[in-house]
């Protein structure tokens, strides 16, 4: 009796361990399956990234390609170069794309192939307008050619007459200069007196520097029948016994001579009236002049007309 009860206990037991047994075998492939699906679609989407990876970086290279052939063509790239850009930005945004879509970037794919294709089309419209001016350009070179064919006989006598111009713009120029020189001013028995502050004229060319209020600069300008008869800006040079320029501000101006730029002490406009006409010129300056000799220079239409001196004690 107690053996039959074994036995049934052992039965039962086996059954269980059978049971246990079944359950881990469907547990372990049930996981087993689920590993392998979790590793195919891994392998897919790295698959379907490197395809990515790759179309996008072959649309790089003939992109780069169409930027360089357009430019040679004298294209504007500026809309290819905005693509270029973002096209990087998409290149670096795939690397990190946790939420990668095949959908998303095959259509993106798309439209970089459709924006090649229609700069594929603009490169073959430059490539038949360059032609067009190379031929043009072809043309024009051939008719250049034909006219200085022409001309080869008419060079010997350019060049004579070129020769024969220069030399009467020499001529014309040497004229020109007697004419300037014939027209120039002359400013004859330039006097230098002292004007006193009470109105006093003092002459003799020696003055005290204390008596000494203003300048008074007289010349005659001798009558020229070349000359017209117009305002002639009259140009004066008060120089101090140690070269330099007096000026009120020390600084008046500067005149044109002998392709030099000279200080002036001042200038004033004189009415020549042709007619061996006195000019009077007053100066006047609130500093007092230093003890030396002085020179008066006149200048007018680029010429010295006339000079003379004064001392100071």
């Amino acid at each position: 009796m107690e053996t039959n009860n074994n036995q049934g206990l052992l039965k039962i037991a086996i059954g269980v361990l059978v049971g246990i047994v079944a359950l881990l075998t469907y547990l372990f492939m049930g996981a087993r399956n689920e590993t392998f699906e979790l590793q195919q679609s891994l392998t897919t989407k790295v698959e379907q990234l490197s395809t990515a990876q790759i179309k996008l970086d072959s649309i790089s290279t003939v992109l780069n390609v169409k930027i360089e052939e357009i430019k040679k063509l004298g294209g504007d790239i500026a809309e290819l170069e905005a693509v270029k850009l973002r096209l990087e930005g998409d290149k670096k945004k795939l690397k990190s794309d946790l939420n990668f879509s095949v959908q998303k970037y095959d259509s993106m794919i798309k439209e970089y192939e459709a924006f090649l294709e229609i700069k594929d089309d603009e490169i073959t419209r430059l490539k038949s307008e360059n032609g067009d001016l190379i031929a043009r350009a072809k043309l024009l070179e051939e008719e250049k050619e034909k006219v200085i064919s022409e001309n080869t006989g008419l060079k010997s006598e350019k060049a004579t007459l070129t020769k024969t111009v220069s030399d009467f713009s020499s001529q014309n120029d040497e004229l020109k200069q007697k004419v300037s020189i014939a027209k120039a001013m002359k400013a004859i028995n330039v006097q230098v007196y002292a004007l006193a502050s009470n109105g006093k004229v003092r002459d003799g060319g020696v003055f005290k520097a204390s008596k000494i209020s203003k300048l008074k600069i007289s010349f005659i300008m001798p009558s020229n029948p070349v000359a017209e008869k117009n305002i002639k800006d009259i140009f004066v040079r008060v120089i101090d016994q140690n070269g330099a320029v007096i000026s009120e501000d020390g600084s008046a101006g500067t005149l044109n001579y002998d392709g030099k730029e000279l200080g002036y002490s001042f200038k004033q406009g004189v009415l020549f009236e042709n007619n061996d006409q006195k000019v009077d010129i007053v100066y006047g300056k609130s500093s007092q002049y230093q003890a030396g000799k002085y020179s008066i220079e006149l200048y007018s239409e680029g010429f010295k007309i006339g000079n003379g001196s004064f001392e100071v004690k």
